[in-house]
């Protein structure tokens, strides 16, 4: 384990703007290089924030938000922005993938805004084609619409989307969720893989205990986070 946390949040407090009462703070969480960390809390507890938060996507108030060693509120919306797409790969709960792109175009996309992920992986398209074809992706689908893919196969899409250039923090907002429990066993066995090979450091946002064994360690939201209002 490193010394220095790769996730670090020290008394951050935040607040959303007046058209929302909403408020969460955070005396203390620390997230290790290396680990994968389920984040578990129920809706409205904060978990969408607290993963802005740690993204850059807003600033706390007050307190500092760290980052493979680096406080997010000292950095413009610009560098943030790049420090992101270098830093940290993200799977949204709704894949968010271009649909009339082809699925290669949606895998290469996070390189065009991070010149030191993409030195990472020199070639990057045969590299993207192999990881599909880890994931269990027929062959050729990098030439396919991602809007023609299934709702399975757009998830593995979005996960080597997440990983490709090998960022070394990758977070997962509920990317289970719209899955059974046999599709869910095969999604998380692909993706440790994955993050195991790459040591890269997941942190998974759910909030389906279940899951929990799978990880290294689990947090809770009720324990780490503090919630004023109701989110709007």
């Amino acid at each position: 384990m490193s010394q220095c946390p790769v996730i670090e949040l020290r008394d951050v407090r935040f607040r959303w703007s007046s058209r929302s009462s909403f408020a969460i703070s955070v005396p203390e969480l620390q997230i290790e290089q290396g680990e994968t960390v389920l984040l578990l809390g129920e809706s409205g507890s904060g978990k969408s924030t607290l993963l802005s938060l740690m993204c850059g996507t807003v600033l706390a108030d007050s307190g500092e938000v760290n980052v493979g060693g680096t406080n997010l509120n000292s950095l413009s919306g610009w560098a943030r922005d790049r420090f992101r797409a270098e830093q940290i790969g993200i799977i949204f709960q709704q894949f968010n993938l271009l649909p009339f792109g082809t699925v290669l175009d949606n895998i290469l996309l996070p390189l065009k805004f991070a010149p030191k992920r993409r030195a990472r992986c020199p070639d990057a398209a045969a590299k993207a084609i192999e990881m599909c074809k880890l994931l269990g992706l027929p062959e050729g689908v990098e030439k396919s619409k991602a809007a023609n893919l299934s709702v399975g196969q757009q998830q593995r899409v979005a996960v080597v989307r997440a990983l490709i250039g090998e960022p070394p923090i990758l977070i997962a907002d509920e990317p289970t969720s719209s899955l059974d429990e046999t599709s869910q066993e095969n999604f998380l066995d692909l993706l440790f893989a994955q993050v195991a090979a790459q040591k890269s450091t997941l942190l998974m946002v759910s909030h389906d205990p279940r899951l929990a064994s799978r990880f290294d360690r689990v947090v809770y939201m009720k324990d780490v986070v503090s919630v004023e209002g109701r989110q709007a």
